[in-house]
């Protein structure tokens, strides 16, 4: 039994941009609350790998400079944001949680694409965030790294692989938080910790220095407390770079101007999922998801059912894929370094040497057949709703690092990765246990602003994405 850790309260990012405008806050105020708040829950929660106090304060001085001169000011100005230690930055070491990766790598890539669009458009990077190894594994406590927990209940796991993005956000230590997603990286701490996440479009998001997981299975995406926070980060980091031959010359479309709280004229297909929870289901879940698809009927939507096409077969896809694609990375280093890698992060790289070249081509011939099948379905709905797991945060102690895949059945990220489309996590209540649950919204390729029309006009009638662990704290969960 663990007490829950008190959150300071940071408004969402949307309205941390208004209160900067209209003088109602400053970026200095901004900032020492998000240092606050780390300062009273990071080290029971483990967030930060490493914090940029210093330099956040430095630059929230700037910025408040060009809010009281008048100057023109970025989309993000004065925000504060965490960054997942798979994201090279200049201002600190990157290290996918590893003892592995050569430290001159982040060295010699300086600051990634994502990280600096960041901070062109204004934010404060606060720090470097917890992940899972290398975005993969299991937390090993056997390593001199910190134990991501979940911010509802610090005895529960943050979720993975973007874990102290998901939690910073919930706790209040910054507004919004870059995550990466190759199985449910973004959305799954983003359903565990209560918050919203999204998976844009494969290639919508340039991926250069970035610590690679999956070739073309990896999205970058933000995660934060609401739709229209996300739509505001993505409009920052969206677009193409020429130094990621994955990134696309696909349009950015007007993300925020697409939120009008209505959703008339969409037609939604629904599939609950259920027929593969094959881990359980929370006896709280049903209800909720069947109340949050009447809320999208109240905002205007046409709700039918559907069946996702070929969801056994992209889920085995994405992790063939994955296993591949990864092990190819760490090939030589798992031959050298083996100890040195986590428990459950080299029995999952280790088990890449058994997909063969024929199995991975078969798998993504498979995938170009269900990319075509989605791609049939969206032709007849707008979006397609899903649970995005059917249970909350497992307990630390029930999670094995012999079997690190075993959190996976009942979670329903992996089967979006392959497909590639863009996907949003939202929470949609609390289950039996206290922990909250979260659906997910998946659109027509590049229709990121469909989805977060959608996020949001669900989250301008509800307020789930407004509760924090506070707010439903016991003495002890």
């Amino acid at each position: 039994m663990t007490t829950t850790v008190p959150a300071l309260t940071l408004p969402t990012l949307t309205d941390a941009v208004t209160a900067l405008r209209t003088g109602e806050t400053s970026a200095a105020a901004l900032v020492e609350q998000a240092i606050t708040a780390a300062d009273a829950g990071d080290g029971e929660i483990g967030v930060y790998l490493t914090r940029f106090d210093d330099s956040a304060r430095q630059a929230a001085a700037h910025a408040d400079e060009r809010i009281a001169a008048g100057q023109p000011l970025g989309p993000l100005d004065g925000i504060p944001v965490g960054v997942k230690d798979i994201l090279a930055h200049s201002k600190g070491p990157t290290t996918a949680q590893s003892l592995v990766l050569d430290p001159a790598w982040g060295a010699s890539a300086g600051d990634c694409v994502v990280v600096r669009r960041l901070e062109q458009a204004g934010a404060i990077v606060t720090g470097k965030t917890t992940t899972m190894e290398f975005a993969i594994g299991a937390p090993d406590p056997d390593k001199p790294f910190p134990v991501p927990r979940n911010a509802w209940d610090t005895g529960r796991w943050a979720g993975g692989s973007s874990s102290g993005s998901g939690s910073g956000v919930a706790a209040g230590m910054f507004c919004a938080a870059i995550g990466t997603d190759t199985a449910g990286s973004i959305r799954i701490p983003a359903a565990f910790n209560g918050i919203t996440g999204l998976k844009p479009t494969f290639g919508r998001v340039p991926k250069s220095g970035v610590v690679p997981l999956g070739y073309t299975l990896d999205h970058i995406g933000p995660m934060a407390r609401s739709a229209a926070d996300c739509a505001a980060v993505l409009t920052a980091i969206a677009g193409y770079d020429s130094s990621d031959p994955y990134s696309s010359r696909a349009p950015i479309d007007d993300y925020l101007g697409a939120l009008t709280g209505d959703l008339h004229g969409v037609t939604i297909g629904v599939d609950d999922l259920d027929r593969y929870a094959s881990g359980g289901i929370d006896p709280a879940q049903p209800a909720l998801f069947s109340a949050a698809v009447d809320a999208l009927r109240a905002a205007g939507a046409t709700v039918i059912p559907v069946e996702v096409p070929m969801y056994p077969e992209l889920t085995a896809i994405d992790i063939v894929v994955m296993l591949a694609e990864a092990h190819a990375y760490h090939r030589q280093t798992l031959r050298t370094r083996w100890a040195d890698y986590g428990q459950a992060t080299r029995i999952i790289l280790a088990g890449g040497a058994g997909v063969s070249g024929p199995d991975y081509v078969q798998a993504q011939r498979v995938r170009r057949i269900a990319q075509q099948r989605m791609a049939e379905l969206l032709a007849k709905v707008d979006l397609v709703l899903t649970p995005t797991g059917h249970l909350g945060a497992p307990a630390l102690d029930t999670m094995d690092p012999l079997d690190p895949l075993g959190v996976l059945p009942s979670l329903h990220t992996p089967y979006w990765n392959p497909l590639g489309n863009p996907t949003l996590a939202v929470p949609i209540g609390l289950s039996s246990e206290g922990t909250p649950l979260s659906m997910s919204f998946s659109g027509n390729h590049f229709a990121e602003a469909a989805v977060l029309r959608a996020g949001d006009a669900f989250q301008r009638r509800t307020d789930h994405h407004l509760q924090r662990p506070t707010d439903h704290r016991g003495e002890t969960r």
